[in-house]
């Protein structure tokens, strides 16, 4: 019987060990709200765009998209991101992936208004839902409502 127990103490000791451990993991950033900020040309080939796309991919992938509140909030250069997409299989692909795991683009229409852009014949997949005011005041509205704020 002593043996017995021993070996089933030593089993409820790891199964504690091994669930603590993997429960570190899962805990370990918590809830987050992030604002991304594109404001920037994409470079050739629209790599820079990429880039920042893939590191908002790669952010809900650590974090777990459960536990992550992504906005983009996308002006003056940055626009042409989903100007972009409009012809890019690639940019149409990683921008409606990150909406489908509740992503929200939003769009300056400052920015609209000065480079006379059509959100609805110019932009890929963006609702007139998608469009702010302003890409700097919405950048310091959701820092003040805690959100995160990353420059990709």
């Amino acid at each position: 019987m002593n043996r017995i127990s021993s070996v089933l103490v030593a089993l409820a000791l790891m199964t504690v060990s091994t669930q603590s451990g993997s429960a570190q993991g899962n805990d370990r950033y918590g809830i987050q709200n992030v604002v991304y900020h594109i404001n920037y040309d994409g470079g050739d080939g629209d790599q820079r765009y990429k880039g920042a796309l893939k590191n908002i991919q790669n952010h809900i992938n650590a974090v777990g998209a459960e536990n992550i509140n992504v906005k983009v909030v996308l002006h003056s250069y940055g626009v042409g991101l989903l100007a972009s997409a409009q012809s890019s299989e690639e940019l149409q692909e990683q921008v409606l992936s990150l909406k489908h795991q509740n992503v929200d683009m939003h769009v300056c229409n400052n920015t609209l208004n000065s480079k006379n852009i059509s959100y609805e014949d110019d932009l890929f997949d963006v609702a007139e839902v998608d469009i702010i005011p302003s890409g700097v005041a919405e950048l310091s509205h959701l820092q003040m409502q805690g959100y995160t704020y990353i420059k990709p």
